[in-house]
């Protein structure tokens, strides 16, 4: 299936941009490169599911989609710069607009194919994100100083992202993988900020390999998101 065609060349730019960030000092230049190239190359797989044959639910899911991961790759591109606090506040905004819109997206899902509503399964999802996040929250307090408030508000979005996600996986009726892939890049994502945010705010940017860690489960989740689009 040509949405997979632009997987190889992702896997190029991202072991391009994980050299640079490995380097001592990390390459600036070519991160500056690779790491909108590869956000750019997930855009692609997503915008590739408009070219199968499907259902009318396709398209206004993938253009959600394709508006989370436009503001994903703004948050790419401002976190280059996040030794810099107005550029990671910046960043931190734009992922959290693009959390909201893929929260949109998965409600969308459930609402377009009229799942209802699991509530017992809500809840536990609800009771499970809160006490992650609240050990996540925990973990960082320490060293989060007057970035607490916008940390707090980050968590509390993406939070939501990877309870939506799992609200539909809960109730969908059809073949499993797309609640598969929106829950698995959810987690993924969530997962890769965490470390991204113990890795400024617990080891000020010293954490072995947390960049590196941060990128390929980024990548990876952002991946799942877009290919969720072709499996409507």
């Amino acid at each position: 299936m040509q949405i997979y065609f632009p997987i190889p060349f992702l896997l190029i730019t991202l072991t391009l941009l994980l050299r640079a960030e490995e380097r001592t000092p990390t390459d600036e230049r070519q991160i500056k490169i690779w790491k909108p190239l590869s956000t750019a190359l997930v855009i692609l797989v997503c915008l590739l599911s408009l070219t199968r044959s499907g259902c009318a639910y396709d398209v206004p899911y993938t253009l959600l989609i394709l508006g989370g991961l436009l503001f994903s790759m703004a948050g790419d591109v401002l976190l280059i710069f996040q030794a810099k606090p107005k550029a990671f506040l910046a960043g931190l905004v734009a992922f959290l607009i693009a959390h909201l819109i893929y929260i949109s997206a998965f409600i969308y899902v459930q609402s377009s194919l009229e799942l209802g509503l699991n509530g017992a399964g809500e809840v536990a999802a609800a009771v499970g994100v809160v006490l992650v996040g609240g050990v996540v929250y925990r973990y960082l307090s320490p060293g989060l100083g007057n970035m607490r408030v916008p940390v707090i508000a980050y968590i509390v979005v993406i939070s939501a992202m990877v309870h939506r996600a799992l609200a539909v996986a809960l109730v969908y009726t059809g073949a499993m993988t797309q609640p598969a892939l929106m829950v698995a890049g959810a987690l993924l994502f969530y997962l890769s900020d965490a470390i991204l945010a113990i890795n400024k705010f617990r080891f000020d940017g010293q954490l072995p390999r947390g960049r590196s860690w941060n990128l390929m489960t980024y990548y990876a989740g952002q991946l799942l998101i877009a290919l969720s689009a072709s499996f409507f």
